[in-house]
């Protein structure tokens, strides 16, 4: 009986990595929390102030403005943590 052909199987080369690993800006995590830090602190001011009838200078003037500028802030840190490697 004739014996049939056998294929000859390629070798196997990885792909070679064109890019360098990303590296994390320096600046980025301490702008990202004190971008979190300063939503926070901005809203607990407004809440504060608001519940204990205290007039601070610009953040009373703002009103529920505060909200907006506080979520602001903390959606950027969130936005600047998706960069961070």
């Amino acid at each position: 009986m004739a014996k049939s052909k056998t294929r000859k199987k390629a070798v196997y080369t990885p792909p070679v990595r064109a890019e360098k690993a990303a590296v994390t800006p320096r600046w980025l995590v301490p702008v990202m929390l004190a971008a979190w830090l300063i939503g926070l602190g901005w809203i607990a001011t407004y809440y504060v102030g608001a519940s204990t009838g205290s007039d601070v200078p610009l953040i009373s003037d703002l009103g529920n403005w505060n909200l907006g500028i506080g979520f602001t802030l903390i959606i950027f840190g969130v936005i600047l943590s998706t960069k961070w490697r």
